[in-house]
């Protein structure tokens, strides 16, 4: 199997994540069935990958319920779309079409280092999402944070 530059992930399992993040993302449930049709695969591989992505703490699932993805999991997800999103619109500008640019994205997203997607980026004029996420994000930590301080005043 394939490693991704990140080093932990294969490419398989970044489709695997990919997948379950846009069926949640487009208000469906993530079922294996239902990522095991988009990705074209069997259900005992979905199986198999979610089994993978538990141990790495990326998703939860209880039998035969839907798969849900952690919040470290939801930010690889959004970064592996984001890296085929940015690819793709890349290359549909470069006069590919659609279908094509969709396919080439989804390989070409596993193996470009992070210097060759920022420049893209920049070449692009996309915004840097993990410097959006992390703007995002903290508010929100500090947020919960408060609430909970609230809730255990509230308790004493």
């Amino acid at each position: 199997m394939k490693k991704t530059p990140a080093g932990s992930m294969t490419q398989s399992l970044e489709d695997y994540i990919e997948t379950i993040y846009v069926l949640i993302k487009d208000g469906k449930e993530a079922l294996v069935r239902d990522v095991a049709r988009n990705l074209d695969v069997k259900m005992p591989s979905v199986v198999k990958a979610i089994h993978e992505l538990k141990k790495l703490e990326l998703v939860t699932q209880e039998p035969y319920s839907p798969i849900l993805l952690t919040e470290k999991g939801e930010r690889l997800a959004c970064s592996v779309l984001n890296r085929h999103t940015l690819l793709r619109s890349f290359l549909m500008k470069l006069g590919v079409s659609r279908k094509i640019a969709d396919k080439d994205a989804c390989m070409m997203e596993h193996i470009l280092s992070a210097e060759t997607l920022d420049k893209i980026r920049r070449f692009t004029g996309t915004p840097d999402v993990k410097a959006q996420l992390k703007k995002m994000k903290t508010p929100a930590k500090k947020t919960q944070k408060k609430d909970e301080t609230k809730k255990k005043g509230e308790r004493q």
